[in-house]
């Protein structure tokens, strides 16, 4: 079917179950060779990369409707997600549907609640649907590259910005490593969230005073570098320093 025609159909059937002013953005953040990146959809009818997101129904929380979304769009579930900021910028959505005629109500201003999540870069298999193309994971050092829609290359800038700020205060790592992982691993997923180097043994001391990590005996062998040792994250300990914070870097 034709893209045009589907946005048409999905209008009309939609129109009743969402409200049309209110969108849900999400930024979902994984970690892989010590590249932070972005889950992204590019769709069929004009080749730009998008957020996973969709409408608020009209009788759903927005929280319910974050978590909806990302497990529809990018089967994405039991992760941390969180409210970050609300974008709503006069004409953000004019040139997306210029094709398209002023009664469509997507063509209308609306405005979307961003939220991030982490995830384990290896455990997302995101599938397409009928009105995207593709799932990709994209840089967030190198978004030049890529034809992004809209605002929402603004919306991933903003969460980024958001995580760096929230990791001056509060633990990072669960979702975003594997069970198992180094001190160099953690160190090397901060630098690249913050972007730039810390001090090893500056960083060593703080991440332990958090009392978050459980020292394994296991060594982590093979490669070019020496046996390392093997830490997990406490997730009691973990989780009340998420509510409860930590002392800044």
């Amino acid at each position: 079917m034709n893209p045009h025609k589907q946005i048409l159909e999905k209008s009309v059937e939609s129109y009743e179950l969402y409200l049309p002013h209110i969108s849900i953005d999400t930024v979902i953040f994984g970690f892989s060779e010590n590249e932070l990146k972005v889950l992204a959809i590019k769709m069929k009818f004009n080749q730009q990369w998008f957020l996973p997101g969709g409408y608020l129904q009209k009788k759903e929380h927005i929280d319910d409707a974050a978590v909806r979304i990302l497990s529809q769009r990018a089967g994405v579930t039991n992760i941390f997600l969180e409210e970050f900021a609300v974008f709503g910028k006069y004409g953000r959505s004019e040139d997306f549907f210029a094709d398209y005629e002023d009664s469509l109500w997507h063509k209308q201003r609306f405005v979307s609640i961003g939220y991030y999540a982490l995830v384990n870069y290896h455990n997302v298999s995101p599938k397409a649907d009928e009105m995207s193309e593709e799932f990709d994971w994209l840089d967030v050092n190198n978004l030049d590259q890529y034809s992004i829609t809209m605002d929402h290359k603004e919306i991933i800038q903003k969460a980024l910005l958001t995580l760096r700020e929230r990791i001056t205060y509060k633990p990072i790592g669960y979702n975003l490593l594997p069970e198992k992982f180094t001190m160099t691993e953690l160190q090397k997923l901060y630098e690249t969230i913050l972007g730039k180097s810390l001090n090893r043994g500056n960083f060593y001391r703080k991440i332990k005073n958090m009392g978050i990590l459980t020292k394994l005996n296991e060594l982590r062998t093979g490669g070019a570098h020496k046996a390392q040792e093997l830490y997990s994250f406490n997730k009691e300990n973990y989780e009340k320093a998420l509510q409860d914070g930590v002392n800044s870097w």
